[in-house]
């Protein structure tokens, strides 16, 4: 399996330290608003990761963190009129309503900033001790960063053009504007532990190196998060911990792609933020997370409605061919007839290069390329009848199934009852578009009349003004069945 090492700038073999075993530890949100398309992005990246690395038979113990007290969520709760540990609470719920949506599988530990502050205390205290760290009158703690040879290694970036940028903010006592925050004093009505250099909080970057070293012990197999958090917070993470332990931090770092909107950047100011809730409100979840995995996870991603509208047409056909697989496969009888010896050498094909893409990178794009293969070889198959009947068309279809859902396993996706998705896209669609279903039934109604008498002009007329509704009709020898554009 490679996998790509941002510390290095390339993909390198991976395999965990510990036979067997990978610890794998992912930043998570800081919980004062409701999760964006970045976010849903990160989780379901990471979430597609631990799958596929339990895929492969190894045991994955999985940390992602909540910060549950910061800057953003102090002044969130001054807007809101509540605490900040209320305002944690309410955002922190809202992120595992979200992620339930998205089929996220749960971390096998997910602990918040505040269950930990006593660690962050003595480390902050041991790299005082050591010479990397130092407190101000003001009671803040703060990390020297020319005291860390490697500083700028896992961003790329040159200490000295970073100084070049950087500058002391009104009421700091660095002696370097480099220089990060370990431990924060308080101003009066904040939150605030005790400590060694008076009442305070912790930094952001202080939480990640004490929880993942807490949890999963160091060096980390893989470290995780967004593009955005390389730098600073990961470079600081790994340089204080790096400082304080004499080792690596992280064997593999890896991080997702930016997301941006429309081609834009996506900001409040611009008008163009999009939660989670933005986009589940016109599409079921699973669309989205179709969406997320169609794209390679290091790569841009560029969110759109009209994207997604393409992802809810592209795995609505996979949901269809699942449900012509399994009804194929409730036949009785089956023929002796020949299936071609290429087709089950050409599903075969499929199902390496599927698993060639997964261990390149956890390449889903290139994975899923082969998943539309399969659907394109089922259906090659369903609609010769010779070789509907046959039992070579049992045996390939049967086997062309399992892998749809093996494949739908690992990337969390088409592994709903296809009726059952089907049908909840067909309400989706009637909302998104102000349907109204009265309206398409009378019309339906006409048409069949029509038919009955054997007006077929009308009956075509009545057709395509459905159509201009974004409403299409199938005769089947059960009746008229509709569905939405």
């Amino acid at each position: 399996m490679l996998l790509y090492n941002s510390l290095h700038g390339k993909k390198e073999p991976f395999a965990p330290l510990r036979e067997d075993h990978v610890r794998l530890y992912v930043c998570g949100i800081t919980a004062y608003d409701y999760c964006h398309i970045g976010h849903a992005r990160s989780a379901v990246v990471f979430d597609v990761l631990v799958r596929y690395l339990r895929f492969r038979g190894w045991k994955v113990t999985f940390v992602r963190n909540f910060t549950d007290i910061d800057d953003k969520i102090i002044a969130r709760a001054a807007a809101e009129g509540i605490s900040p540990e209320a305002v944690a609470e309410k955002y922190i719920a809202a992120f595992y309503e979200d992620m339930d949506h998205l089929g996220i599988l749960r971390a096998d530990f997910e602990p918040r900033a505040t269950e930990h502050i006593p660690g962050m205390i003595r480390l902050s205290e041991s790299l005082i001790a050591k010479g990397y760290a130092y407190a101000t009158d003001q009671g803040d703690v703060y990390f020297r960063v020319r005291s860390f040879p490697g500083y700028g290694r896992l961003s790329g970036r040159n200490i000295e053009e970073m100084r070049s940028g950087a500058r002391v903010e009104p009421g700091e006592s660095k002696e370097d504007p480099l220089d990060f925050a370990l431990w924060k004093s308080t101003k009066p009505g904040e939150p605030s532990w005790s400590s060694p250099w008076g009442p305070g909080r912790p930094g952001w970057h202080l939480e990640c190196s004490v929880m993942s070293e807490e949890l999963l012990g160091l060096p980390l197999d893989i470290h995780g998060g967004g593009q955005d958090l390389t730098f600073p917070h990961h470079e600081n993470e790994m340089a204080q911990s790096m400082a304080d332990t004499g080792k690596e931090f992280a064997r593999f770092w890896v991080h997702n792609g930016f997301v941006q909107v429309n081609a834009e950047k996506m900001s409040k100011s611009l008008g163009n933020f999009v939660t989670i809730r933005d986009i589940l409100a016109k599409f079921q979840p699973e669309v989205l997370r179709f969406f997320l995995v169609s794209k390679h996870y290091r790569s841009p991603l560029d969110f759109s409605y009209s994207s997604m509208e393409e992802s809810e047409k592209a795995l609505q056909r996979i949901y269809q061919t699942i449900a012509l697989l399994q009804e194929h496969g409730g036949r009785s009888k089956w023929s002796n007839a020949e299936l071609p010896p290429e087709m089950m050498a050409e599903l075969t094909t499929l199902e390496n290069e599927w698993t060639r893409s997964m261990a390149d990178d956890v390449n889903t794009a290139g994975a899923l390329g082969h998943v539309f293969g399969a659907v394109r070889l089922a259906n090659r198959m369903l609609e010769n009848k010779g070789w509907q009947k046959s039992s070579g068309g049992r045996d390939l279809g049967a086997r062309i199934l399992h892998d749809l859902q093996k494949w739908g396993q690992v990337m969390g996706v088409f592994a709903d009852k296809p009726e059952q998705w089907l049908e909840q896209l067909k309400q989706t669609r009637i909302l998104r578009n102000n349907l109204d279903v009265s309206q398409v039934e009378q019309l339906l109604a006409a048409r069949q009349d029509a038919r009955l008498a054997r007006d077929f002009q009308r009956a075509d007329t009545l057709r395509a003004e459905l159509s201009t509704m974004g409403v299409a009709v199938r005769d089947t020898p059960d009746g008229q069945r509709w569905d939405v554009l």
